[in-house]
């Protein structure tokens, strides 16, 4: 696994204007991956910003909770035009400053307060009924502290669910969690119809938002399965060579906390950060295992690979190669528990430059060109994040 050291934004060097595809040098389909995390999004806004700049636009976009909104808003509009959006989106979503806290050390912790007891505009409001009584009896789809009809209003205006679901755009998959059965479901343009409703499900996450109809049944966040979908792009029929770019908004590493409420970070950071090293570990076994069985196939004389019964078990083979690029967003100088509902100003913008610098690093060593054993079927390169 390689680590590339992060580059400071205002030394990054926009390519030129007209910048193409070919300068990533690959052949396979570009995938962005975008985790659940709150305000912590705003650094996937700054990836896909330096994949923009590069003159690169993914085939793939992979998202849950508000990775959702964000890819939505990505497949969803043509490339001339997602900046522009994504912009409104994180404008709208921004939250402004108590004038009279400023330069207070706890400013920000009033801010975010201020977001829990208010919500955010275009996103989400309070449930008084819930907020007043948590076991009334409200129903599946107003069981949540806060209501996301604005959220609604927001996607409706942003997204353009005609250009999204054509079959020649870009593919987009919406991580969520079908709230009866308990089971992963990735909702996809290329097979299913993507709606308002869609997305917003894969941003449920109970208790604070309520479960989302769809197809007549109600679903919740994706991230309370698996916060980082990049299993999509390795489970996927058929397999493809793949460059993947996966925005990770929580570290998994981090101190041992000294009190409750650093313990309610640290436990969060753990819960939404730990499954995808897991996994990713036991898709290079996997794929390392498919290659071996594709080239130890070669190796077999004509007449044994017409047999049906090695047929059967060379179809287990594979030669696809997997690039997975983990860019990881940095811990902010005092952020805490409460730091995805950080919609300061200060806060989006830190974590979008963030997200753009270490987009930037990775395209600028390409790590994929490097050479690799055709034993490999998943290479990661990692960022290292600054903090």
């Amino acid at each position: 696994m390689t680590k590339l050291q992060s580059i400071p934004h205002a030394d990054v060097v926009h390519p030129a204007e007209g910048a193409t595809h070919n300068c990533l040098d690959y052949d396979g389909q570009v995938v962005l991956v975008f985790e659940g995390g709150g305000a912590l999004g705003a650094y996937q806004v700054g990836v896909y910003e330096a994949l923009h700049d590069a003159g690169i636009e993914p085939d793939w976009v992979i998202g849950t909770s508000i990775g959702a909104i964000n890819a939505a808003i990505i497949a969803g509009n043509r490339p001339e035009d997602r900046i522009e959006r994504l912009n409104a989106f994180w404008k709208l979503v921004q939250a402004n400053p108590i004038p009279w806290s400023q330069g207070m050390p706890w400013a920000q912790s009033l801010m975010n307060m201020h977001t829990v007891m208010q919500g955010v505009d275009g996103f989400f409001k309070p449930n008084m009924m819930a907020l007043l009584n948590n076991k009334a009896m409200l129903g599946t789809y107003k069981a949540g502290y806060y209501c996301t009809d604005p959220l609604a209003d927001t996607l409706a205006e942003l997204v353009d669910f005609e250009r999204l679901n054509a079959i020649t755009n870009t593919r987009l998959s919406l991580g969520t969690v079908n709230v009866k059965s308990g089971k992963m479901r990735y909702f996809d343009s290329r097979k299913d119809p993507i709606s308002v409703a869609t997305v917003m499900a894969s941003g449920a996450l109970p208790p604070a938002f309520p479960a989302v109809e769809v197809e007549g049944e109600p679903y919740w966040d994706g991230g309370v399965y698996s916060n980082t979908p990049v299993e999509t792009v390795m489970n996927d029929a058929p397999r493809r060579d793949s460059l993947i770019f996966a925005a990770h908004l929580w570290l998994a590493e981090g101190d041992a906390p000294q009190s409750v409420w650093e313990a309610m970070g640290r436990g969060k950071d753990i819960q939404y950060a730990s499954r995808v090293d897991n996994y990713v570990k036991e898709e290079r076994k996997l794929h390392r295992l498919r290659h071996v069985i594709n080239l130890l196939g070669k190796h077999l004389p004509p007449e044994a690979q017409q047999d049906p019964a090695v047929k059967e078990m060379l179809s287990w083979g594979c030669s696809t190669t997997m690039h997975l690029c983990r860019l990881y967003a940095p811990r902010l100088k005092g952020e805490d528990q409460s730091k995805d509902i950080d919609f300061s100003e200060s806060g989006i913008r830190q974590r979008r430059e963030a997200g753009y610098a270490s987009t930037m690093t990775m395209l600028q060593q390409r790590p994929w060109l490097t050479p690799h054993s055709e034993l490999e079927g998943v290479l990661m390169y990692d960022s290292v994040p600054q903090e």
